[in-house]
């Protein structure tokens, strides 16, 4: 499928947009989430191959097994898109700005279908006890809460740092919740440090949307000498 790279779309967005009381986000290259997934996310981020982020299991393109997760879920970004109290097919509909963030690459990881499933919309923990769920992705349906493996908490708490940053969300879940997200965030920031893979990503999303996750390139925007530290399980 051929690109969309719209100018004429960007300049509506723009001018749709200039009137709202939020500054509006840097990325405005790709315009919805089916052109993220569709065009940019397996035929371009993904092309070689990965691993899915939850199970660290190897993904070559898009199948009944594998879909594309956001970290900072889809649901939780209506009241800074604009249109809290909406569906999310509704914020697609009169939102432009929601578009933007649900389309925004450096929250978009592969995932298992099974696991991202699991995962729903709740937020991040550590739970106690052993395993139960796969690939040591822990799930807690009664507490609406989820534990990833350490691996990938780095990669999580950054790409929830970023979409605060870009796009003003708040860090916090829009439902109660007994686990505060970002202090822990911010120990998964500080115990599992940016890698090679990570920077590589970050350059090939700017590439293609032109933006990158600063939180990557500086990881001292978070202060870790004033960190409180979570076990790790």
């Amino acid at each position: 499928m051929v690109r969309k790279i719209c100018t004429l779309c960007s300049l509506i967005i723009l001018l749709l947009t200039a009137f709202m009381p939020f500054a509006i986000a840097d990325q405005m290259v790709i315009l919805d989430y089916d052109t993220a997934r569709d065009e940019f996310f397996w035929d371009d981020l993904y092309r070689s191959g990965g691993e899915t982020l939850y199970c660290e299991e190897s993904v070559r393109g898009p199948g009944r097994r594998f879909n594309v997760e956001h970290i900072y879920p889809a649901s939780w970004m209506k009241e800074a898109g604009g249109c809290a109290g909406q569906s999310r097919r509704e914020c697609r509909r009169n939102s432009p700005r929601f578009n933007l963030m649900e389309a925004d690459l450096h929250n978009l990881y592969p995932a298992l279908a099974s696991i991202n499933r699991d995962r729903n919309n709740y937020p991040f923990a550590i739970l106690p006890g052993s395993a139960t769920g796969r690939c040591d992705f822990e799930v807690r349906d009664r507490q609406r809460l989820v534990e990833p493996i350490p691996i990938s908490r780095g990669n999580i708490a950054r790409a929830v740092f970023y979409m605060n940053s870009e796009y003003g969300t708040s860090i916090e879940p829009p439902f109660s919740t007994s686990v505060q997200q970002e202090p822990l965030l911010k120990a998964w920031h500080c115990s599992d440090p940016v890698d090679d893979e990570e920077r590589r990503r970050n350059d090939n999303i700017e590439r293609i949307q032109g933006t990158r996750n600063p939180f990557i390139d500086n990881p001292g925007l978070i202060d870790c000498s004033s960190v409180e530290m979570f076990p790790n399980d």
